[in-house]
């Protein structure tokens, strides 16, 4: 329901916000803003998505959980989309989310609402696991699956697939 009614009331808002500001300033100078924030936009999400892409290296390399790097990266992207749709209503949202402080409040009110069960990545999650025999170094252990694939005589003559020559 809240979809429908962000679909339904986003274009209506613009609209009569494009009518209300081309009423002030003109057809030209509204057009001219509204593709002069696109540009900015563009720039900026561009900025902010490369410090975002470093923080997530960042926290892969030192073996960190990924998602505030990761809601942040996503939080850019929707930003760009606000940003490079025409309107005042959606470049006003677009570059709030632009904010590291915006963000960070976006992110903190998600997290407080969700629940993670379990995060794990690399070799660094396997401590505090004991492998008997290993002492307790899980890089000795090779766990893995296996098929016999030895060769099975054949039968003489054609293989059933094509008839032989007549």
């Amino acid at each position: 329901m809240y979809l429908f009614l962000a679909f339904l009331m986003v274009p209506i808002i613009e609209i009569a916000l494009f009518i209300q500001v081309g009423g002030v300033i003109g057809l030209w100078p509204t057009l001219a803003i509204v593709v002069l924030t696109a540009v900015i936009g563009t720039w900026l999400v561009k900025t902010q998505g490369r410090m975002a892409m470093g923080q997530l290296r960042s926290s892969f390399q030192q073996l960190n959980d990924p998602a505030e790097p990761l809601a942040h990266g996503a939080m850019i992207l929707f930003a760009g989309a606000l940003l490079l749709t025409p309107g005042f209503f959606t470049d006003a949202f677009g570059f709030a989310l632009l904010m590291p402080p915006v963000r960070l409040a976006v992110y903190r009110y998600l997290r407080a609402r969700m629940t993670m069960a379990q995060f794990q990545m690399g070799p660094g999650s396997m401590h505090g696991r004991h492998y008997p025999g290993t002492a307790g170094k899980p890089d000795d252990i090779i766990d893995g699956d296996y098929e016999d694939v030895t060769q099975r005589e054949r039968p003489k003559g054609p293989s059933g697939w094509v008839d032989g020559p007549r």
